[in-house]
């Protein structure tokens, strides 16, 4: 291949280190309404009543909503394909508050400074109602998060809001309890993982307005358009055709933006007034009001027998979805669907969850989306497994690892087609020097410097369910225009998407140009989210190519006078094959626009009835101060399948930036609140992301298997790469300090304090 495997440059490079206008506030035109939100102090409240006389009589206030103004109609935030299975359980504004920070009263006004001198004189009188907070003791508490009459569930996900559930369910193969009876060792742990922050540098923001046709449009930094007019309608009860929807380069969304966050309030502010308005989230709103990853505490059960062999895994997963249910339902199964399967001759497995509501800041998509927290706790089982068996855990997991051609019955009964794993923990193995670093050495000086492991898959798209579209149309120059909603956000989408076409119309990516992520001019597209861009709408490329290339064909053969059968495409003309006669892209261009009743423009949508896993090993190596407890990462290596690697350049960035995220959670990242629901971690001062200097060396490297539905052997890549730092930690951790550390992060004060109770006994 030309295009396809070469690390060619992002499309959008030179604009982002130019500082050239992309994002959604260069791009505003014109003044806008500040609209800004009066927030809850509370964790369950009523609202008894909310005076706005004194406030909206400050020069520049524009508008003042409560939940009397707004529509009496439920709707979910959650950017899924229709009907959601995220519950609908949410009002523009609500009388009954249900998290420290939901909104109470919309402000909009001329200025920021009138805006928020408005918020502090709004009157609310709060009756404060008993709050559950605990999500271990969320289901059948005598406190409903959700108790009103009008709740609804579009999907039969096992929810019901009398009981504050939000989904559960159960599969399983076999008879697990009675296989674990049988099995030589057993190893049973539960571990929590907190609700981690997305961080992504650009906050939540939306600019809205009016237009001549009398069409409410909307530029947010959003994965998902199609979704977003959806709820918009579904939100402020008017039709899709009133609103158009288009982003900008998104700075940033690792699936925080597959939620709808700031576009419903400009929204129905533009929609009331007429006027021009904009959101921009504070960084305090983006930790305090947004949609974090799911909190889960997942319960493992791994049996084996004395020789290796992994005969059962059981695993029950319960979930905090928080105030609301976006994405509660849907997350919470990767936590066992993307876990389990990574052992392929299981005699037995089960997969139980729970996603409860509490009142704290609700939950949504977070890159990795339940898979993280789910290979956390059964990767760090078996690497516990491998200590009581006295085996290599290295060894143990070739024994067990799924391969390339097996079925994977905890994986919706699906084929692996293309399974590079075992090379991938091969070469992690060679290039962290695991034969001679395992378990640990001691260095002196209270030094210890340990190596972990972890194995980790994802999916690539939801099977059944999303659609990718491309449009491809030929210019009169010769040159292309592709034109999708699939959404960039750093990802690089634009750019392989690009790489695809060129390849496919044998060109140059400089001659494709991309366009896109506008519910009025691009094909529908489900949206950046679920690994799915470069698997799904990579194959709707390639297939809008080929078409295109038989209508240019078509086209050629009206000109030169013969059938399509005798002429080739290729390099930049269309050629006979007998006489040689050729007519260039241009010419065939021209030709379309004079007496042609040929359309050079082709779409294609694309679906997928599986969901091919990537596969990723990682292998850690620290040194752990015992006096401190702290760990600095000395190496971290990752050897990942994502099928054909499409630009090399990009894929690596993907990983490096999902492993630093990975660790992130892993050591740092850490959500506390206090006993009336109020978050701590409200900034970057209080919430620690880790920076390049916490990372040590990061090395990547690919295993390239080939997917035979994939797009030139293409799987997807953006999730994957986040799930193994945090078991690969644990087991090092555990190496060097004999302590299984079981709840994220794992922090030095953690460890310290581990060490001294282990002396002390």
């Amino acid at each position: 291949m030309r295009i396809v495997g070469q690390p060619v440059q992002k499309k959008d490079a030179m604009s982002l280190v130019t500082g050239k206008p992309v994002f959604t506030e260069d791009l505003q035109t014109g003044d806008c309404l500040v609209v800004k939100v009066l927030r809850s102090p509370h964790a369950n409240a009523w609202v008894r009543s909310v005076r706005t006389d004194a406030a909206k009589k400050v020069s520049g206030i524009e508008a003042i909503y409560t939940w009397e103004d707004v529509p009496d109609k439920r709707f979910t935030m959650a950017g899924q394909t229709y009907p959601e299975p995220s519950p609908y359980d949410r009002l523009i504004l609500d009388r009954h508050v249900r998290y420290v920070g939901d909104p109470v009263a919309i402000v909009a006004g001329g200025n920021e400074a009138c805006v928020d001198r408005a918020l502090r004189i709004l009157k609310v009188e709060y009756e404060v109602l008993p709050a559950v907070l605990d999500f271990r003791s969320a289901k059948d508490n005598e406190v409903l998060v959700h108790p009103e009459e009008n709740w609804r569930a579009l999907c039969p996900v096992g929810a019901d809001n009398k009981r504050n559930l939000c989904a559960c369910g159960e599969s399983h193969e076999g008879d697990v309890d009675e296989v674990l009876k049988e099995c030589d060792v057993v190893v049973e742990g539960t571990y929590h993982t907190r609700a981690n922050q997305q961080a992504m540098m650009e906050t939540f923001r939306t600019v809205c307005y009016m237009d001549t046709y009398g069409r409410l449009n909307v530029l947010s930094s959003t994965q998902i358009v199609f979704h977003v007019r959806r709820i918009l309608s579904n939100a402020l009860d008017i039709p899709k055709s009133k609103i158009r929807v288009f982003k900008p380069r998104i700075g940033g969304g690792f699936g925080a933006k597959q939620t709808v966050v700031a576009e419903i309030f400009p929204a129905f502010v533009t929609w009331m007034t007429g006027k021009p308005s904009k959101m921009i989230f504070t960084r305090e709103e983006s930790q305090t009001a947004s949609t974090p990853r799911h909190e889960m505490q997942v319960s493992v059960r791994v049996g084996a027998m004395k020789n290796g062999r992994i005969r059962a895994i059981d695993v029950h997963t319960l979930s905090n979805t928080g105030a609301y249910g976006e994405h509660g339902p849907t997350t919470v199964g990767l936590s066992g669907h993307k876990s389990i399967p990574l052992y392929g001759s299981l005699d037995a497995h089960r997969f139980s969850y729970e996603v409860v509501y509490t009142n704290v800041m609700s939950a949504g998509a977070y890159r990795g989306y339940g898979a993280t927290q789910g290979i956390f706790a059964v990767e760090s089982a078996v690497n516990e497994l491998a200590g009581k068996l006295h085996m290599d855990p290295v060894a143990l997991r070739d024994l067990n690892m799924v391969r390339e051609g097996q079925i994977m019955p905890a994986y919706y009964g699906e084929q692996s087609n293309s399974c590079a794993l075992n090379r991938c923990l091969a070469k992690a193995a060679d290039m962290i020097g695991w034969k001679e670093k395992y378990p640990c050495r001691d260095m002196g000086n209270n030094k210890v410097r340990s190596v972990g492991v972890a194995m980790g898959m994802q999916g690539s798209g939801i099977s059944g369910v999303d659609v990718g579209s491309a449009a491809i149309k030929l210019n009169e120059d010769g040159s292309y225009t592709l034109s999708i909603a699939a959404a960039d956000m750093g990802t690089g989408c634009d750019t392989i998407l690009a790489q695809m076409a060129a390849e496919c119309m044998e060109c140059s990516v400089d001659e494709i140009t991309v366009t896109g992520a506008d519910t009025d001019t691009s094909p529908y597209d489900s949206g950046s989210y679920a690994s799915s861009t470069t698997y799904i709408t990579g194959r709707a490329v390639e297939k809008a190519c080929r078409k295109l290339q038989q209508r240019i064909l078509e086209e050629g053969a009206r000109m030169l006078e013969c059938s399509t059968e005798e002429l080739e495409f290729g390099g930049g003309r269309v050629k006979h094959l007998g006489d040689g006669r050729e007519v260039t892209l241009e010419q065939v261009a021209f030709s379309s626009m004079c007496g042609s009743s040929t359309a050079l423009q082709a779409v294609e949508s694309n679906s997928s009835p599986v969901s091919p896993p990537p596969f990723m090993a990682g292998m850690v190596e620290i040194e752990l101060d015992k006096e401190t407890g702290h760990v600095e990462i000395l190496d971290y290596a990752a050897v990942v399948d994502c099928g054909t690697v499409v630009n090399p350049n990009l894929a690596r960035v993907q990983v490096e930036g999902g492993l630093v995220q990975g660790i992130g959670m892993a050591l740092y990242e850490n959500i506390q609140y206090t006993e009336k629901g109020q978050l701590l971690n409200n900034s970057f001062m209080q919430y620690k992301v880790p920076t390049r200097l916490d990372m040590g060396k990061l090395r990547v490297e690919f295993e390239s298997s080939y997917e035979p539905t994939g797009p030139f052997g293409a799987k997807s890549i953006g999730e994957i790469v986040i799930n193994t730092p945090s078991p690969a930690l644990a087991h090092a951790i555990a190496n060097a300090t004999g302590i299984w550390f079981k709840e994220l992060p794992i922090t030095s004060e953690k460890i310290a304090m581990g060490l001294l109770e282990k002396e002390r006994k």
